[in-house]
């Protein structure tokens, strides 16, 4: 049963996470060849204000 998990910064819409979780089960089930009932994402957003780059938190830029 794989599991993947997405982090990504928050602000995207629900049709747009709709659209991620159906593409990223595809390419799991073309590459492992699980059945997509199989396949579970997990979607974690973060705030800008909880995730850096370079030392800066991304908020800050």
């Amino acid at each position: 049963m794989p599991i993947v998990t997405v982090k990504m910064l928050e602000g995207r819409s629900d049709d747009q996470k709709k659209a991620l979780a159906a593409k990223v089960t595809d390419a799991v089930v073309e590459t492992t060849g699980a059945t997509p009932d199989k396949v579970s994402i997990i979607i974690e957003e973060m705030k800008k204000t909880d995730y850096a780059v370079g030392g800066v938190r991304v908020s800050d830029q």
